[in-house]
């Protein structure tokens, strides 16, 4: 495989073709430096195989962003652990230095002196004119900084410094974003200056160390921050001569909608960018590397032997697998825990100031805590229920040493998932449902599809553990007139169970609901969505939302927030809105979407046989989500001992 093979860029050898490319973890202290948990992190994706890391947004000044830093001199010897961790594993690391497009050193004073709203008024007004008015003195300052945080990385062991081209320096380029009218504004040889500038600086300043660049392009459909797609031969051009040793092409962003960069499930097509970035390295003679929903190693491999780059940048999947570089390697990709693109624990996590996580992946952002440990006695243990949680439970008992028997009423594995993948765009979670079932035919699974797990059938295999995984009921609410024949159930629709038409009102605004609205819309129903609560689809990921609303818009769903439901009639519900006004609304069909409840499974004969048990995912504390699933799996096996 090219995907396996070696390349050297300026006299430093990497032992493959996969790029961990620059994410903002959220895992490093309040200072920037790097903590134990980055080092656990980014061990991990070393020791899965991947040949080149990078950091992603580390800044050379104190800031008060959650992102790694290198300003200090003490900050060294953190990054020197985590250079050498790596290193261990073969790989090399790179960091990705950025500067934020704001006046940081009077955000910090305005910061220590706790006048949080000048901070606000200042860091709004910079993120819409500081490309405009920061002077060619804090811009020559700026690059100093850099270099003196590229010498320190140099002292640490880093083998790379990644140029963020989009943040500032993007900014710069971009014909969007400059404004200017002197000699950083303008025409491309004057937008591009302190990029150029910036890679000549360190060219000096770490002469022996490879300078990567993060190709930012904005495209006609997407993008602010970079070079203009027709712009973007020429540049790469210039900065190969000015001493770049490779290129990273990637989206750039600076629209607000972090779905431009990191695309959720069905929004951009899969390797979206591979061909913009073979454009760029048919221009310039130095190795080029791409990012993009570049799923599997059969897509990694296409864009490396048509010529479109020389690596791919494998981001989320890797959250979700950290051994995806050795399974390909070993020929074992049908083994990957493919990433869904979903972005529930990774992008949405940091867009809430939290640590980056995976919801397919329970180790993700724990490797230091969360390990498969062997059992110290092998037990057989009997799982009831085959989604999400029960298929994880089984796989986590299968590696620890234990005897697995699992029941599952239906014929086919995969519970709400098979219902999730439904809906626009959602067919990607499939993916799991495919990994989680491929694991189930490993040594030591026993499956009983078809068959209710009773009492007399688990008591006759006589478990030391018994597993409760049987998953949630869609919820009912008592509602006047919900009896009648038009009334329907989200869950009956979208496995195909139920059929409607024509006008049909979704009570409930919440992710299923929406989903339902958006699939029913789609197949021709003029849809109207009624939600209690005053936002429609609060949980739906943000990356994924500004889709949902342009679909709703494009198909005409109306939109009830606020909304009590009062009555179901023959063709209409009776709704009181928040001012408490009479609201109806016509339709054909009424779909119920309200929510799910923990399925019941009694248990009393498994206390009465002094049987072990634990209840997990839906049929636990309550019904939640995929992480919940795979999480409470995930801790509840691995403590069986």
């Amino acid at each position: 495989m090219r995907l396996t093979e070696a390349i050297t860029i300026r006299n430093t050898t990497f032992k493959n073709r996969v790029m961990f490319p620059p994410l903002t973890t959220g895992y490093e202290d309040r200072n920037g430096t790097i903590t134990e948990q980055d080092i656990a992190f980014y061990t991990r994706l070393a020791e899965g195989g991947a040949g080149y890391i990078v950091i992603g947004d580390v800044a050379p000044i104190q800031n008060f962003t959650p992102t790694p830093r290198l300003f200090d001199d003490a900050q060294i010897e953190s990054f020197r652990k985590l250079a050498d961790s790596v290193h261990v594993y073969g790989a090399k690391l790179g960091i990705q230095i950025f500067h934020p497009e704001y006046d940081c050193e009077t955000m910090m004073r305005l910061f220590a002196e706790g006048k949080m709203d000048e901070v606000r008024t200042k860091l709004h007004h910079d993120m819409m004119h500081f490309v405009d008015e920061v002077s060619e003195e804090m811009l020559l300052s700026i690059i100093d900084k850099m270099c003196a945080c590229a010498v320190r990385a140099e002292k640490a062991g880093v083998d790379v410094i990644q140029i963020h081209g989009d943040r500032l320096v993007g900014a710069l380029c971009s014909t969007k974003m400059n404004h200017r009218t002197d000699k950083f504004g303008g025409s491309l040889e004057n937008r591009t200056r302190f990029a150029l500038l910036l890679v000549e600086a360190l060219r000096k300043a770490v002469p022996d160390m490879i300078i990567d660049y993060k190709f930012s392009v904005v495209t006609p459909e997407r993008g602010k921050g970079g070079i203009d797609e027709a712009d973007a031969p020429e540049f790469a051009k210039m900065l190969e001569a000015a001493g770049v040793d490779m290129l990273h092409v990637a989206q750039a962003n600076h629209t607000g909608n972090m779905a431009d960069t990191i695309p959720p499930m069905g929004v951009q097509p899969y390797g979206f960018f591979a061909d913009i970035s073979g454009k760029v390295k048919e221009a310039v003679s130095i190795p080029v590397s791409t990012v993009g929903r570049i799923i599997s190693p059969a897509m990694a491999e296409q864009i490396l032997a048509s010529g479109k780059a020389d690596m791919v940048g494998i981001g989320r999947g890797l959250l979700a697998d950290p051994d995806w570089t050795n399974k390909a390697a070993a020929g074992k990709s049908c083994d990957i825990r493919e990433c869904i693109s979903c972005n529930k624990g990774c992008t949405d996590k940091i867009q809430h100031r939290e640590f980056l996580s995976c919801i397919l992946n329970a180790e993700n952002g724990y490797e230091g805590t969360r390990k498969i440990t062997p059992a110290e006695s092998p037990k057989h243990i009997v799982i009831v229920g085959g989604g999400v949680a029960g298929m994880e439970a089984a796989r986590v008992a299968v590696k620890k040493g234990h005897k697995v028997t699992l029941f599952e009423q239906k014929t086919s594995l995969g519970g709400q998932l098979e219902i999730a993948s439904v809906p626009p765009r959602k067919e990607e979670m499939r993916r799991f449902t495919n990994y989680l079932s491929h694991c189930m035919k490993q040594e030591g699974i026993t499956l009983r599809l078809g068959e209710a797990a009773t009492p007399e059938k688990i008591l006759d295999l006589k478990p030391d553990h018994v597993i409760v995984a049987a998953g949630a009921n869609s919820a009912r609410f008592p509602i006047n007139g919900m009896d009648r024949a038009c009334v329907c159930d989200a869950w009956d629709v979208l496995s195909g169970k139920t059929e409607v038409y024509g006008r049909t009102a979704v009570i409930g605004g919440g992710m299923v609901g929406c989903e339902t609205a958006e699939y029913l819309a789609e197949r021709g129903c003029s849809v109207s969505v009624i939600e209690m609560l005053d936002k429609i689809a609060a949980g739906e990921s943000e990356t994924i939302l500004p889709t949902l609303k342009e679909n709703y818009e494009r198909f005409g769903v109306k939109e009830y927030p606020s909304h009590k439901v009062e009555e179901i009639q023959e063709s209409s519900v009776i709704c009181k809105n928040k001012e408490d006004e009479k609201v109806v609304i016509d339709c054909d069909f009424v779909v119920l979407a309200m929510g799910a409840r923990p399925a019941a499974f009694d248990t009393a004969f498994l206390d009465e046989a002094g049987i072990p048990f634990a209840k997990i995912g839906d049929c636990g504390e309550r019904a939640s989500d995929i992480s919940n699933a795979v999480r409470t799996a995930y801790d509840t096996v691995n403590a069986i001992r």
